[in-house]
C-alpha cells in the first residue's frame, strides 16, 4: 500500500506547550482517512502539523517520503491542499473568482493565467456541482453551497492530497451528507487522497477507509475497517459508554450512546 503522507515519532504544539506526543502513522493513497477524538484531544493540531501550518517540535512529517520541513511551501502547495474549519468570504467575490484562487501555487512571474488554469477551475466547478452558480456572489449561497465553493477551490489547486478541518461544521444534516459524499467520490472516482477531522463519529464510521482515534495527543488506534471499532475503544477515546449496532443496509456499525448510567 502506498503512503503519500506519514509521520515518524511526531511531536507538535504551540510555543513550549506540546500537544502531539510521539505519533507515528500512515495515510493510505486514494483513500479517506478520518481523525476523530474528544474536544481538546489534539486532532486539529495533528492535522495542522501534517499540513505544515504548525511546525513539528520533534520527529518528522513525510510527504511522498520527503521531510516536509525541508520542502518549499510552493512545492508543498502543488501536492497538498488544506481547507480550514472556517474562512472569511472576501467581500462580493463571485464563485468562479474564489475557486480561481486555488491556482496560486501555479502562478508566478513566468506563468500567468492560462487555458490550463481556466480548465482546472471549470473542472472543479463541475465536480462540486457549482457550474450554474459560477457568476453568483459566494455570500448569496446556502451554507452547503459555500462549503462546496471552498472544496472547489482546493480542487482547482489540483493536488493529489486534500486535508480538511471539520468540513461539515455549521451545516445541517442534508449538506453534511452532500459534502461527505462528494469527498468520498473524489477518492473513489478521481484518485484523490483525503484526510479530515470530523466530529460526528457515525459519519466517520460510514465514510472512512482509515480511522485514527486521538486521545491526549496520541493516536491510540488506526483502523482500516469500521467493524473493528468497539464500544471499549469509543469509551477510552471519548469517555462515554455506548452500544454498537450494525446498519443492515451498509453492514457498518452505528454508535448509540447509553443515556443512563444504569444502562447496560
Amino acid at each position: 500500500m502506498s503512503f503519500p503522507l506519514a509521520t515518524e515519532n511526531l511531536c507538535a504544539g504551540y510555543d513550549k506547550h506540546q500537544v502531539i506526543h510521539d505519533v507515528t502513522l500512515t495515510i493510505p493513497a486514494q483513500k479517506t482517512t478520518i481523525i476523530v477524538g474528544a474536544n481538546g484531544s489534539g486532532k486539529s493540531t495533528l492535522l495542522h502539523t501534517l499540513a505544515r501550518l504548525n511546525p513539528a517540535q520533534g520527529g518528522k512529517v513525510l510527504l511522498d517520503g520527503c521531510d516536509l520541513s525541508q520542502l518549499k511551501r510552493r512545492d508543498i502547495a502543488k501536492k497538498m491542499s488544506f481547507l480550514a474549519q472556517s474562512s472569511p468570504i472576501p467581500d462580493a467575490i463571485k464563485v468562479s473568482a474564489l475557486v480561481a484562487r486555488g491556482r496560486f501555487p501555479w502562478q508566478g512571474l513566468l506563468h500567468q493565467w492560462s487555458s490550463h488554469d481556466e480548465q482546472a477551475v471549470d473542472e472543479a466547478l463541475q465536480l462540486t456541482g457549482l457550474t450554474a452558480f459560477k457568476d453568483h456572489p459566494v455570500a448569496a449561497l446556502s451554507g452547503g453551497q459555500r462549503q462546496r465553493c471552498w472544496i472547489a477551490m482546493t480542487l482547482a489547486q489540483q493536488t493529489p492530497l486534500l486535508l480538511l478541518d471539520e468540513p461539515t461544521t455549521y451545516l445541517d444534516l442534508r449538506y453534511q451528507v452532500d459534502v461527505l459524499t462528494l469527498l468520498q467520490t473524489l477518492t473513489q472516482q478521481h484518485n484523490k487522497t483525503v484526510v479530515m477531522v470530523l466530529h460526528d463519529l457515525n459519519f466517520a464510521l460510514h465514510f472512512a477507509d482509515r480511522l485514527l482515534f486521538v486521545k491526549a495527543g496520541k493516536v491510540i488506534a488506526q483502523l482500516d475497517d469500521a467493524n473493528d471499532c468497539t464500544a471499549e475503544l469509543i469509551e477510552e477515546t471519548f469517555g462515554v459508554r455506548t452500544h454498537l449496532v450494525i446498519d443492515p443496509r451498509t453492514d457498518k456499525p452505528i454508535v448509540v450512546p447509553l443515556w443512563s448510567a444504569n444502562e447496560r
